[in-house]
Parts: C-alpha cells; structure tokens; sequence
C-alpha cells in the first residue's frame, strides 16, 4: 500500500479528512521550503503538494504563476526539486509528497528516469496537469513501475465518459478542480461541488480531494463535510508572497494559517465523507 492510501486509510479509521496544502518549491527563496515543508506538516497537513516551477503555467493563476516566475530566479529545476524532497525525508519518512507541474521538465528528463529518481527520493506521487489520460499510458507505466500514484484533474464540466476514464486511470486520490478558471479564482458554490463528488463517487472508490477556490477555514470545513482531502494552493502561496521580504516569518505565519484550516476542519461533522454526501463507495 503505498504513502498516500495508508494515509487516507489512518485518517477515515480517524475520522478525519486530508488537509492538503501547495507550495511552488524555491519560492520565495530555496532555503525556505524544507522548512516550510516541515512546518506545514507540524500545523496540520496531512499530505504535501510540491510545485514544479515552469515558465508557462498555463493552469495556475496569477498568485502561483508569480511563485514559479520567482523559483525560476533561482534556477530552481526538477533535479534540484527532487534534492529538496530528499532532504525533507531525513526527517520524515511517513508524510505522502506529490508533485504537481507540468509535462515538460518530466519529458526532459524522461518517464523512467523521473520515475526511479522520483521513488528513491522519496516522491509519492504526480499530478501534470497537461497530460490527459488518453495520452498517459507510458507515464503511468513509469510511475507504476516504482510504486508512485498517478493523479488526475476532473472539473466541473467534466463528462461522465471522463469521469469513468480517469477514474481507471488514476490512483492514490483524484483532483476535483471545484471551479471553472484558474488557480486562485474565488466564488466556490459548495452544494455544487458537493453535488459532483456524489456523482463522481459511484464510478470510483479513489478518495476525492478538493481544490481551487479554497481561502478561508470557513471554507475548508464546509468542504470537510463532503470531501475526503481539501487542497489549498493560492490562499497559502499569496501569505507567501506577502511576506517575502521577511522570509523568515513565512516560516511561522503559513503554518499558523494550516493550523487555522485543521482546527476548522476539524470541527466538522466526524461521519465519513461518503455518508456526508448520500453515496456509496
């Protein structure tokens, strides 16, 4: 069983849902995320998702894109990505780690390669966001080969014919993008996310993690009610931002703000998500 299904297993056993929050690796400065990564799991998060930086992020909005614009500064690279995930498992050997960019450094590098440095350095899983499924064959076989999971996007207008699709292609959770846009977009309509995640739950078992849109513990809990995982990337990446010219206090600030998110999160209903929306599982 690998990082990320135990972890979902111990927290459903819990009661409890994934807090997931996005860091671009290198931003603002590279000294700052190991121990940041590090923080963010003390406060709360369950599961971290490492931000390739890449010169056209094409999904991401403004706030992330500004993160990779500044990672990629310091000549951050997926090689140099793989070091900081190395140097985070020194200390923690038991918090999943996913990484989350696009296809072109993982082609550079080649689907293998990425995948057996991926594995040794401690990675759990990938999400591109520009490679569809119906193109992911040899990726997954790749990442497959070394025990990593493979994640996928599914969005509001996503068909039920992609719904099925992605749900036989992905492993360790899936990704529901719970807004039309971009990263960082704003008016989340609750009830019609937790509308989808039921239609989607009767073609897989996958957990189903939320993002987009996600900014306030408010928020965060009433996703809680129905998701099995809340993704938080933006609302994170802008403290960030907002406080680079004294990097040091993103190391206590962010993680005050997880810590806000778990607590609210916390307060939810404890039954489990797939009885919080009416589906089975």
């Amino acid at each position: 069983m690998s990082r990320i299904a135990q972890k979902f297993l111990a927290l459903k056993q819990q009661g409890r849902r994934a807090l997931i929050p996005y860091i671009t690796a290198g931003d603002p400065e590279p000294w700052t995320t190991v121990r940041l990564m590090h923080a963010l799991v003390k406060s709360g998060a369950d599961i971290l998702e490492l931000g390739v930086p890449f010169s056209d992020p094409m999904a991401d909005g403004p706030v992330i894109q500004r993160a990779s614009e500044r990672a990629l500064k310091h000549k951050i690279s997926l090689t140099q990505v793989l070091a900081m995930v190395r140097e985070f498992r020194d200390k923690d050997n038991n918090t999943p780690v996913v990484l989350m960019g696009y296809l072109n450094p993982i082609e550079a590098m080649g689907y293998e390669r990425f995948a057996r440095e991926a594995a040794a350095a401690g990675v759990d899983g990938a999400l591109t966001v520009d490679l569809p499924p119906e193109e992911a064959d040899s990726f997954r076989a790749a990442l497959k080969s070394q025990g990593l999971d493979t994640i996928f996007l599914l969005a509001p207008t996503s068909p039920i014919e992609r719904i099925k699709l992605i749900a036989r292609a992905a492993s360790g959770f899936i990704y529901y993008v719970s807004l039309r846009g971009v990263t960082g977009a704003a008016n989340l309509d609750v009830r019609e996310v937790a509308a989808k995640l039921k239609e989607i739950r009767k073609h897989t078992k996958l957990p189903l993690g939320v993002g987009f849109g996600i900014g306030s513990p408010e928020t965060a809990a009433q996703v809680a009610e129905f998701a099995d995982a809340v993704i938080v990337g933006s609302a994170v990446v802008k403290r960030m931002e907002d406080m680079m010219a004294v990097p040091e206090k993103i190391l206590t600030e962010v993680p005050f703000f997880i810590a806000r998110l778990r607590e609210a999160m916390d307060r939810t209903a404890q039954t489990p998500a797939s009885s919080a929306t009416g589906a089975s599982r």
